[in-house]
């Protein structure tokens, strides 16, 4: 939230990333972004260039988007990454939005 107030809906999704890496880190969070995603097909490893946006603690997901609105399909790509990666929750946000709580998703995998 604190991103969102400090800069507004509007700019790319790369500031918002790095924003809010910085202030996950800042308390204390172990943060990594622009993380690898490898595909495996076929018992075959592939990388394919897919990118989880933030990962927090190894655990949970974070997509960003500067979007005029969420789709399924976004939603559909976070449970995506979250089977591929055989992880339980991720966050979907939406930095273009006037309040930042009508832009957070929580993406479940039930594994």
């Amino acid at each position: 939230m604190k991103v969102h107030t400090a800069l507004g809906p509007g700019l790319l999704e790369s500031a918002y990333e790095a924003c809010l890496a910085y202030e996950l880190r800042k308390t204390g969070f172990h943060v990594t972004t622009q993380v690898p995603l490898a595909v495996t097909y076929d018992d075959v490893v592939l990388d394919i260039g897919y990118r989880l946006d933030m990962l927090v603690e190894d655990e949970v997901i974070i997509e960003l988007k500067a979007i005029e609105s969420i789709q399924p399909v976004h939603k559909a790509q976070l449970l995506s990454y979250l089977r591929l990666r055989k992880s339980r929750l991720g966050l979907l946000i939406n930095f273009h939005v006037e309040h930042l709580r009508d832009g957070i998703s929580r993406i479940v995998n039930r594994l």
